[in-house]
């Protein structure tokens, strides 16, 4: 069943549509948004070798020139040093400012062409087709886009949202099982701080086959507590860093492992579970969740344990996160299950991790 979300930002409102299929028609459907010539296409590796050929016969069947770049898959590529190589393409492409840029991918193809197309030319249309379930249920919604820096995660970024996002959950069948989990780290995330039906529905799932069951209403779930809080606080001031719940701890983890030692629903999920453990000791969340977390990461196969002999670099990590604000450093942590909250504290709050 079709279904359909509008992310009501003024003049940067949008659609989401959730469509099994719907990537088999996605020249149509472009078509009825956006009546420029050109499309450029960004994928990676993995996603081009399952889905490039059947977006690109659709946008050239329904009349639109088009040219597909393929990079390498993973976060190295989410890199400061991709951007030259892309803009000259775009050059070469000789793409205008009125036309499209389409993000075919994951997360890493999603922030990295989004921040492109934010910075292309000061700034060209770009369409979100996310392919991972960690895209889909998160990443793809509310415009926040970036590239990594080596000292850390999404440094240079900007709030640029997409013309539209076009969700196809049939391309979930060919995710590899890491990746489906990657995802489901930051599904839970949504039940945690928002949605405690969600969270208890979810631990029920015995595993991938019942999770795909139920699959088209996780995403719109998901999505629904995303656009609800994105339009209340665009620019990642208030409000949206509930989203955050698990991500700085996570974030510091993805970055002392270089991004290389866990992905990052897997880093997230670690933070969620460890950040709890630390919420419980101050009396703030209740006693009881962190091991409520735990059993949904076991059941999904997620890990919660980090073994950091040394977690000072942790910390300085954490210090320099983009979530401080002045000498604050804002964290989420949980009341309880389905209910988070905004907390100021300091980088010293993490020394207490394992």
């Amino acid at each position: 069943m079709a279904r359909k979300l509008y992310v009501d930002l003024k003049e940067n409102s949008y659609n989401i549509f959730i469509e099994k299929g719907i990537l088999n028609k996605i020249g149509r459907k472009i078509k009825n948004i956006y009546n420029g010539k050109k499309i450029f296409i960004i994928t990676d590796e993995n996603v081009n070798k399952y889905h490039g050929d059947k977006v690109k016969e659709s946008l050239e069947g329904a009349g639109f020139n088009t040219k597909i770049m393929v990079l390498k898959p993973g976060e190295e590529t989410k890199s400061f040093n991709t951007l030259p190589k892309i803009y000259n393409e775009l050059l070469d492409f000789k793409l205008n400012r009125k036309e499209l840029i389409i993000t075919l991918g994951g997360g890493v193809i999603g922030d990295l062409g989004g921040f492109v197309a934010s910075t292309f030319l000061r700034g060209v249309a770009f369409i979100q087709v996310p392919t991972s379930l960690l895209a889909q249920v998160d990443s793809s919604v509310g415009g926040k886009v970036a590239v990594d820096l080596e000292r850390g995660k999404n440094l240079v970024g900007s709030f640029y949202q997409p013309k539209a996002v076009f969700i196809d959950p049939e391309v979930l069948s060919t995710l590899p099982e890491k990746f489906y989990r990657d995802g489901m780290g930051e599904v839970i995330k949504y039940g945690c701080i928002k949605d405690k039906k969600l969270f208890d529905m979810l631990i029920t799932l015995k595993d991938r086959k019942e999770v795909m069951n139920s699959i088209e209403d996780i995403i719109y779930t998901c999505c629904s507590i995303k656009k609800d809080v994105v339009e209340k606080d665009e620019k990642d001031l208030g409000e949206r860093m509930l989203l955050n719940f698990g991500h700085t701890l996570g974030h510091a983890v993805e970055t002392f492992y270089n991004f290389t030692g866990f992905s990052h629903g897997e880093a997230v999920s670690i933070g969620m579970y460890n950040i709890s453990i630390l919420g419980e000791k101050q009396g703030i969340t209740k006693i009881g969740v962190s091991d409520r977390i735990k059993e949904i990461l076991v059941n999904y196969q997620l890990p919660y344990e980090i073994n950091i002999e040394h977690n000072e670099k942790i910390v300085d990590t954490i210090a320099l996160d983009k979530k401080n604000l002045g000498d604050k450093l804002k964290i989420i942590l949980l009341k309880d299950i389905g209910e988070s909250i905004i907390y100021d504290t300091t980088p010293d709050f993490f020394k207490e991790v394992n």
